[in-house]
């Protein structure tokens, strides 16, 4: 856990799993906020910074997964899904919405804890990194990624928004650039071996991620698959110093 405990909030209408979830996270360090349906979500939101966002896909009214596609497109609060279902689509699915991370029901409470552990080390490590290597903000073909805010902006100055996922990715690769990095590898510098990540995900990221800064996804020259090796980021990358406020 970060040294400040994390505010959470559980969006699951079942009263026994919510109380499950509830207590063992707020035994375990976390201040923990719960909410039954979409707009209690939405309220809970708008009143209190949340770290990290629990959301069940099953719920009263708009779905889980509406609710994080809506979610993603306002803010980059992680986010973790749960879900009865366990088959890989699913999770894909998940993924695809926005979300960080993915659990199946029913499921241990401690390994939900791991999973929220891994998230936000995740962030505190990007930006423990880029401070130690001193350079906060890096530069490709216009684009720039900036590490103490966590944000991307394209050519235009435009913030694009992106998730906590997304953006890990797309910052291992503008920190080794020209490089063929392996679906294996690029798990390992961003989502860790201990929160039940697949490389299937690291290809939907890719997609994601391609959508939003190539000209044409389908035919990616930034990204480029590397047929049985992975992926390789292929701009010039240039470090920028600290973002300009504005």
């Amino acid at each position: 856990m970060a040294m400040a405990a994390p505010n959470i909030l559980i969006v699951e209408d079942d009263r026994e799993t919510r109380t499950l979830i509830a207590k063992y996270l707020g035994a375990n360090g976390c201040n923990v906020m719960t909410a039954t349906d979409g707009q209690a979500m939405v309220r809970a939101l708008a009143d209190h910074r949340v770290d990290l966002l629990i959301l069940d896909v099953m719920l009263p009214g708009e779905d889980g997964l509406s609710l994080c596609r809506k979610v993603r497109a306002e803010s980059q609060t992680p986010i973790i899904m749960l879900t009865a279902r366990g088959e890989d689509v699913d999770r894909i699915l998940g993924l695809e919405m926005g979300a960080d991370d993915y659990l199946a029901k029913p499921f241990n409470p401690r390994e939900l804890l791991a999973r929220i552990n891994a998230v936000l080390r995740r962030q505190a490590a990007a930006l423990t990194v880029s401070a130690a290597n001193g350079a906060t903000v890096l530069a490709f073909q216009g684009w720039r990624i900036d590490f103490r805010q966590r944000e991307l902006r394209n050519p235009a100055g435009a913030r694009v928004a992106m998730t906590s996922a997304e953006f890990d990715l797309l910052r291992t690769f503008c920190e080794r650039p020209g490089r063929v990095l392996s679906r294996e590898s690029l798990l390992d510098f961003t989502q860790g071996r201990n929160a039940g990540s697949f490389e299937r995900s690291i290809d939907v990221l890719v997609s994601r991620i391609r959508r939003k800064i190539e000209t044409d996804p389908q035919d990616a020259t930034m990204i480029k698959t590397v047929r049985s090796g992975g992926y390789m980021f292929t701009p010039n990358v240039d470090a920028v110093g600290p973002a300009k406020d504005g």
